[in-house]
């Protein structure tokens, strides 16, 4: 079977995966089994956030049945990055191998897209209130633009005081650091019940 990491020339825009299994033993790809690979990359995890999944950070974007020219049909992971140069994404990569390795799925590629740009606007409501409950304050407002829309390049400047506490709901909190354990985090102190937390920068 021809390579599907051909499908896209720029390689540091694909994480091409080769299956661990035997050919013979793969759930091959198609339209009938695509649901059951939606299934089982919905419920990979975020290395950074366990709690959440990649599905419901929106950083799964795409899982699709493509062909290449000899008529060999593959899965297409789309996965976008929630910033330029994360350094989480070659292990979204593997977690991904791991878990399509186990389901039997095969073949498959990972393609990582990064127009548009990752927004905080594609977090779930569920994944939300995980990141609360996990100690983590979600983002607040909505930053995201229709796709073939301009996106306007925004410099925020230092996070506000004021995002409420995770652990007990106060907005007496206090800005600590303009990043948290995470580029894409702030950390905070909340002056209430004494506790830090990060919060989920939004854009």
């Amino acid at each position: 079977m021809q390579s599907f990491a051909a499908l896209d020339a720029d390689p540091t825009m694909n994480l091409p995966l080769t299956p661990a299994v035997a050919p013979d033993v793969l759930t091959p790809a198609s339209e009938a089994s695509l649901p059951l690979a939606w299934q089982t990359l919905e419920a990979v995890p975020d290395p950074e956030i366990p709690v959440v999944s990649i599905r419901e950070l929106g950083i799964l974007r795409d899982v699709r049945v493509v062909t290449n020219d000899s008529g060999d049909a593959a899965f297409e992971i789309v996965i976008t990055p929630t910033y330029s140069g994360c350094p989480a994404m070659q292990q979204i990569a593997e977690d991904i191998a791991a878990a399509m390795t186990r389901a039997g799925l095969g073949p498959w590629h990972v393609k990582t897209v990064l127009a548009p740009a990752w927004t905080t606007d594609w977090i779930s409501p569920d994944a939300r209130e995980k990141l609360r409950s996990y100690g983590i304050a979600p983002p607040t407002g909505a930053h995201a633009v229709a796709a073939d829309a301009p996106r306007k390049i925004t410099f925020y400047g230092r996070p506000k005081d004021g995002v409420p506490c995770p652990h007990c709901g106060s907005a007496d909190t206090e800005v600590v650091s303009a990043f948290g354990s995470t580029a894409c985090k702030a950390h905070y102190r909340c002056r209430t019940c004494r506790e830090p937390f990060d919060y989920f920068k939004p854009y």
